[in-house]
């Protein structure tokens, strides 16, 4: 009887392999074949489930963005809900806007991956969408986490919210950068230091 195969589960394990190609290797060495060998399948396997490299690369993609997602909407209801102004609301905040940072092996890996990606996209015009559709994302979490904080009182002083955003996404974004290139200069313990700093000056 022949062997029943999730295309979507195959999907799913395809996509790990990129992830683990690109972060060990960079994103120019995520070929089919390379992929394929780090997925331990036949190259005709890793075409039949996930079509061209173009194809390969927009599924790993969306991969990507289902992972941080799904990190972030169990904080988001948890944010929205607790009392206004408390310790336990500027936690959760500082847990959500975390995710975004390689704090552990897994958040690592995909912001390594994620910053592979961004740099193609620089030169090849077909993953520009993809790398703005996950920026975007941080950046609407961004603003939503200012925007309740505003509702619920908690913003400090008279702070313009659109240059905020900026400022906040963008501070995210350095230290992403940073700690993933020269984990030396900004270990963990230190980059969570600096954006509680940087949420003190926000939030009351």
């Amino acid at each position: 009887m022949p062997k029943i195969v999730d295309p979507e589960a195959r999907r799913r394990d395809v996509a790990e392999a990129v992830f683990r190609v690109v972060a060990r290797d960079g994103f120019a060495s995520a070929s089919l074949r390379n992929v394929a060998d780090e997925a331990g399948l036949a190259i005709g396997s890793v075409r039949h489930y996930c079509g061209s490299h173009e194809q390969l690369m927009a599924i790993a993609f969306d991969a990507l963005n289902d992972s941080f997602t799904a990190r972030f909407m169990p904080h988001v209801g948890k944010v929205e809900t607790t009392e206004p102004r408390s310790p336990e609301r500027q936690a959760l905040v500082e847990a959500m806007l975390a995710e975004f940072l390689p704090l552990d092996e897994q958040r690592t890996r995909e912001i390594v991956v994620w910053l592979e990606f961004s740099i193609a996209a620089r030169g090849d015009s077909r993953y520009r969408p993809y790398v703005r559709r996950i920026s975007s994302g941080m950046r609407m979490i961004v603003r939503r986490i200012l925007d309740g904080s505003r509702d619920a009182g908690q913003l400090a002083g008279d702070i313009d919210l659109d240059e905020e955003t900026d400022r906040l996404a963008a501070l995210i974004d350095g230290l992403a950068l940073t700690a993933v290139t020269t984990p030396e200069a900004i270990p963990p313990e230190r980059t969570m230091e600096v954006l509680r700093a940087h949420l003190g000056t926000l939030l009351r």
